[in-house]
């Protein structure tokens, strides 16, 4: 009797891994979208609205959306035919601390045959995300089978470093993140936090003062004092309506860092509700694992 041919693999993740549709389109990833309500107007992440038509909207209501998970039903629709037509799937998404899509995800993965469909708690938000799928397209490429590159992809899971810094308070606040009071001094202060994931979670880790300039070069100088921990391969800038920012961030970190190649990806909507307008973050995998901060 002959071996029994290994399935290929479909990669999936959801809208809040913000790749381009440049790099979905290359490596063929599946993605399954979030939602974003505003009252009664209900929007899939990255679909029918758009990061600067989010913002439009906050400034005509005054508040945030709400976001919600994509259902098990949404990811059953979206995996259906991938395993009708012979393919396992790995899907990466949102860490479980931050949303419920990923235990949506388990529960859709019932509904098929065992070891068909693999679901990774990313224990991570954006482009954190996505640079755990990449390395998951290029294990997909090599032949590896579901199971490997799920096994992979969480020893992966501890090494990702995402810091970002925010440029204004407002959505913070808006989001019952700080007080009316800390977002009045923080902006007389011309304070911009900056946001880690830590343990899967977004916690301030600093706070720093004066021109943003100095912000973007604090996050920069931090990430290079790294730099003899920075695992070789992708690095990503991610941003919200920040691109001239990303634009220099990603020619520091190229200079300083030749062999890496630098992605400049733009947050969805459910992370830039979070976040607000000008955030800026800079995400990498580490050769050794995080330790808590």
């Amino acid at each position: 009797m002959g071996e029994k041919k290994m399935r290929s693999v479909k990669i999936f993740a959801d809208s809040t891994s913000d790749l381009t549709p440049e790099i979905l389109a290359a490596y063929d990833i599946g993605i399954v979208p979030l939602y974003v309500s505003f009252d009664t107007a209900t929007y899939r992440d990255g679909l029918d609205l758009d990061t600067r038509q989010l913002y439009d909207l906050v400034e005509k209501t005054g508040r945030l959306p709400k976001t919600a998970a994509p259902s098990p039903a949404d990811f059953s629709a979206a995996f259906a035919p991938h395993i009708a037509a012979g393919q396992d799937i790995v899907y990466i998404g949102i860490s479980t601390e931050l949303s419920s899509t990923c235990h949506n995800a388990l529960l859709a993965a019932t509904e098929f045959p065992p070891g068909r469909v693999e679901v990774v708690d990313s224990r991570n938000l954006s482009s954190g995300i996505g640079l755990l799928v990449l390395q998951a397209c290029d294990l997909a490429r090599q032949g590896r089978s579901s199971g490997e590159i799920a096994a992979a992809v969480r020893a992966l899971v501890p090494k990702v470093r995402t810091s970002f810094v925010i440029d204004t308070l407002d959505y913070l606040y808006m989001g019952g993140r700080c007080t009316a009071l800390q977002s009045i001094l923080g902006s007389l202060l011309r304070i911009r936090p900056v946001i880690k994931v830590i343990d899967g979670k977004m916690l301030p880790a600093q706070k720093l003062r004066g021109p943003r300039q100095n912000a973007l070069r604090s996050i920069l100088e931090e990430t290079l004092q790294d730099q003899a921990n920075i695992a070789p391969g992708r690095m990503m800038v991610t941003h919200s309506l920040g691109q001239e920012d990303a634009e220099y961030l990603q020619a520091e970190l190229a200079k300083a860092l030749p062999s890496n190649e630098i992605i400049i990806t733009k947050a969805g909507c459910v992370i830039s509700s979070h976040c607000g307008p000008r955030t800026v973050g800079i995400l990498y995998l580490r050769k050794q694992a995080l330790r808590p901060e």
